[in-house]
């Protein structure tokens, strides 16, 4: 079984590519969302309060996701310092996942930050999704209702999309949904008939 990874920057619509995916019946294991679980853990959300301070911790006793962005995405050093709390677990539980999938011809892992997060090592291939700046900016917009300097400062802290595509093994360009399908359709089969 290959392990694909799929990834793409902020607003590239990478999720939805990897709906796509699963609709050729491809199992996907979406790291962010995991990622996202993980963080109500107790003990893990004892070891965030403890690096970034009361304050990301919400009456509810639940993360504050907007309070922790505010310090991490201002501060390279805490978003890395951050992410070695989560992605550790994130790749244990992607491991888990794949036991049962064994008898599919690949899998794909979603992430935002595959490469960033160093997950890149659990990947046979990598795909990576790409759009327009002005695109990407207009989509996180109406998506979660930032403000163009808040979805400015995310971007800031990705990886430029010209340096993901030349380490990634295939693009896929998600700047006019009605090619989607057909992008997703030819890797499908590439990945199905070059099993590893």
């Amino acid at each position: 079984m290959k392990k694909v990874g799929i990834t793409g920057n902020i607003g590239s619509g990478k999720s939805t590519v990897a709906r796509l995916f699963e609709m050729f019946d491809v199992p996907v294991f979406y790291a962010d969302q995991e990622a996202r679980e993980i963080s109500k853990r107790k003990d893990v959300l004892g070891e965030i309060r403890h690096l970034f301070g009361d304050k990301v911790v919400g009456r509810d006793g639940l993360l504050d996701r907007t309070e922790l962005a505010a310090i991490v995405f201002k501060d390279k050093e805490k978003l890395t310092l951050l992410n070695s709390i989560i992605h550790p677990r994130v790749s244990h539980y992607f491991n888990e996942w794949c036991i049962l999938q064994r008898s599919i011809p690949y899998v794909l892992l979603e992430s935002a930050i595959l490469f960033e997060s160093g997950l890149t090592y659990l990947c046979d291939k990598i795909i990576v999704v790409t759009a327009p700046e002005a695109i990407r900016i207009q989509r996180v917009i109406e998506r979660d209702h930032f403000s163009r300097q808040e979805v400015m400062l995310r971007m800031h802290n990705q990886w430029d999309e010209s340096k993901l595509v030349s380490l990634s093994d295939y693009e896929i360009t998600n700047d006019d949904y009605s090619s989607l399908i057909e992008q997703v359709k030819i890797i499908d089969v590439s990945l199905k008939v070059n099993i590893v």
